[in-house]
């Protein structure tokens, strides 16, 4: 796999590369933002500091996003829960906050690969969250969910959710009659179900509501989990929404 290398500080980038390449990666490593909007096209995966010298880290995250849907993890010093909510919401599929034991990232990196289709070098399309081709669109309310196009619509209008976004609604639609936990949540769609930063789901799920604009399209079940709701029902039925 090749992984782009966006960090600044040197030993540490050093101290990247290695383990990396001692897993049989490929790296580029790279200490600006410019140099990572160059090369990011041909990464496989990309770990990102915040703390550039020419660009904020979170804004060159959103700007990755636009051009690049490759597995990405951020690595930095930034421990406030705005940063790690913030990194998320951006479109990171993990965030790692500094100091950290280099066999834990590593462990997270294969997480991601898995969870997210990279294997051998080339990503996949199907993810937890996707369908077969030929299955049925998901409807409730003015909310269309097609899981094989892996779209949304409301109201006729398609609305651009972030591919974890996508993921944790499509898994909601595939059975919408459950309930689904939040330990069965983060085991499929983020491959741990006593994932460290499970405050992710929670920011996924106000995401959806935010962008969707039906606070009811994601129903909390208190103290449990999640199920797909009515769009244009209450929130606080079966349990209050986050």
């Amino acid at each position: 796999m090749h992984a782009l290398l966006v960090e600044d500080d040197d030993r540490m980038a050093q101290a990247l590369g290695t383990a990396l390449a001692q897993r049989g990666h490929t790296v580029r490593r790279v200490g600006r933002a410019l140099d990572a909007l160059r090369f990011v096209r041909e990464a496989e995966f990309v770990l990102l500091d915040l703390g550039l010298p020419d660009l904020d880290g979170l804004e060159l995250l959103r700007r990755l996003r636009t051009v690049c849907d490759a597995p990405l993890i951020v690595v930095t010093a930034r421990c406030e829960e705005r940063d790690i909510v913030q990194g998320l919401r951006a479109g990171a599929d993990d965030y790692v906050v500094k100091p950290f034991r280099m066999a834990e990232l590593m462990a997270r990196i294969d997480t991601v690969r898995r969870r997210t289709g990279a294997s051998s070098g080339r990503v996949q399309t199907r993810t937890a969250g996707s369908a077969a081709p030929g299955v049925r669109p998901v409807r409730s309310g003015d909310v269309e969910v097609d899981l094989a196009g892996r779209t949304v619509t409301v109201a006729g209008a398609e609305v651009r959710l972030t591919r974890r976004e996508f993921d944790v609604l499509a898994f909601l639609a595939a059975r919408p009659d459950e309930v689904h936990s939040r330990e069965e949540i983060l085991d499929r769609i983020w491959g741990d179900a006593f994932l460290a930063a499970s405050r992710s789901l929670d920011v996924h799920v106000a995401g959806i509501r935010a962008k969707t604009g039906r606070s009811g399209l994601v129903r909390t079940v208190r103290g449990f989990g999640y199920q797909l709701g009515c769009p244009t029902g209450r929130d606080g039925e079966g349990g209050s929404a986050r």
